[in-house]
């Protein structure tokens, strides 16, 4: 029974095998079977594409060009102070840049990817992110894909959009190398470093995912690096939190400790490596004009918590305090002489002299 068994599936299986071979060697039979796509698909597979993002974000990357000086009598700039990209926010003309594209222009042209030129307004500015937001008279306008809850992960896929030495709009690929990382000539610690390349003219423009997803707003490190590989980009939450501060009230406050320190270890040692166990803050410096100073602070006290949380880093702390509104209320676990006490200190205003 076994053997006959045998026998019928060995049949089986030579016939499917058979039809299988008359049908590959069949062009006519593949066209009527529908086999012809499938077969191009397993032989040759399709190319791997980004078009699909490009196509959703480009439209709403523009070129950004500050006017120092214009023709007299003319509206023909005579003097281009920078150059930049920008990314379009919402249909009705908002348009976030870079501080430093535009910090210095007495006007600014904002041409569209359709042709278009506009004169933008700055409507508010803010340094300690280098972010500018601008305004350009005009409906309708091609927005930018945004995701609320989007997290950038290492090793994302990330294209740079924006306008290198004015080529024209230009796209580069590459991946997010880290996150959280204190870029050159900023004191801020939240942001995006990545390999995609990007060029004077690049500033301002969008680092989007592979969705076309805005991801950042590109921001090149303020002198040379002298090396390669290593770019940054403003987050896409934290560009959004700003944006939304300079639209409501034409700037954005943070909060001032007064304080500086360093990382130190269970045995009061600095923290040099990244894997070892943070005890504290231990602060070298105390502005003798800070809230700091008047909440009780001073230099040698090791802050281990705020509020309760783990201070793991100055600039943790200082994050934290900076994304705090001014005259707000905390609490300090300090230690002070190997004795933990708890101090209230009221944020100050940061630059408020």
């Amino acid at each position: 029974m076994i053997g006959k068994i045998k026998f019928v599936l060995n049949a089986v299986a030579y016939g499917l095998a058979a039809a299988l071979v008359i049908i590959l060697l069949s062009p006519d039979l593949r066209n009527k079977l529908g086999l012809n796509t499938l077969t191009e698909n397993v032989i040759r597979p399709q190319a791997m594409s980004f078009s699909y993002a490009v196509k959703e974000a480009a439209p709403a990357v523009v070129n950004i060009y500050s006017v120092a000086s214009m023709r007299p009598g003319t509206n023909t700039p005579e003097v281009f102070d920078d150059l930049g990209s920008g990314v379009i926010m919402t249909s009705n003309g908002h348009i976030l840049t870079n501080y430093h594209v535009v910090d210095r222009a007495e006007s600014i042209l904002v041409d569209l990817q359709d042709g278009r030129q506009f004169n933008a307004e700055v409507i508010g500015l803010d340094k300690v992110t280098d972010l500018a937001l601008l305004k350009i008279d005009a409906v309708n306008l091609p927005t930018i894909p945004q995701q609320a809850d989007l997290e950038p992960q290492v090793g994302d896929i990330v294209l740079a959009i924006g306008n290198p030495l004015n080529f024209g709009q230009t796209i580069t690929q590459g991946i997010i190398s880290a996150t959280s990382k204190k870029r050159p000539g900023s004191s801020y610690v939240d942001f995006i470093q990545m390999d995609a390349a990007i060029n004077i003219g690049n500033s301002g423009g969008a680092l989007v995912n592979s969705q076309g997803k805005l991801v950042g707003i590109n921001t090149a490190a303020q002198g040379s690096l002298g090396v390669q590989g290593i770019f940054f980009a403003i987050p896409y939450k934290l560009a959004k939190s700003v944006m939304d501060k300079l639209m409501a009230y034409g700037e954005v406050t943070r909060g001032y400790l007064g304080i500086s320190g360093e990382q130190i270890n269970q045995y009061g040692q600095p923290v040099r490596t990244q894997i070892e166990p943070v005890a504290g803050v231990l602060i070298t410096e105390v502005d003798p004009f800070g809230p700091g100073w008047a909440g009780g602070l001073r230099r040698g006290d090791i802050v281990l918590a705020l509020n309760g949380k783990q201070v793991v880093s100055i600039m943790h702390m200082s994050a934290m305090v900076e994304n705090m509104e001014p005259g707000t209320q905390i609490t300090l676990d300090v230690s002070r002489n190997k004795r933990v006490q708890q101090f209230t200190v009221t944020i100050g205003k940061l630059g408020e002299e």
